[in-house]
C-alpha cells in the first residue's frame, strides 16, 4: 500500500506507527469508524506532511490529527 504511493522503504515504518497513533485516537474519538480499514483521508494527511519534512512519529501523528479534525468541522459547517 505504502510502496505503491512511492514512499522510501524506510519511511514506511514511520508512516506505520504514525498512522496507528493517529487512527487510533480518531477512533477512540469516535471521528472515525472502528474498523480494520485504512482511512485514505488521514494516511494522505500523513504522507503530505512526510513529504514536506516532517519525520517525528509523534509530530506527524499529532498534526493529521489536528488537520483531520479541522477539516471534519470544516465539512460538517459547508
Amino acid at each position: 500500500m505504502l510502496v505503491e504511493r512511492g514512499l522510501q522503504a524506510m519511511n514506511v515504518e514511520l508512516v506505520s506507527e504514525a498512522y496507528a497513533i493517529a487512527a487510533n485516537y480518531l477512533r477512540r474519538s469516535g471521528a472515525i469508524a472502528d474498523t480494520l480499514v485504512t482511512d485514505e483521508h488521514l494516511l494522505g494527511i500523513i504522507i503530505k506532511l512526510l513529504q514536506n519534512g516532517e519525520f517525528n512519529k509523534i509530530r506527524l501523528a499529532n498534526t493529521a490529527i489536528a488537520r483531520f479534525q479541522a477539516q471534519a468541522e470544516a465539512r460538517a459547517v459547508a
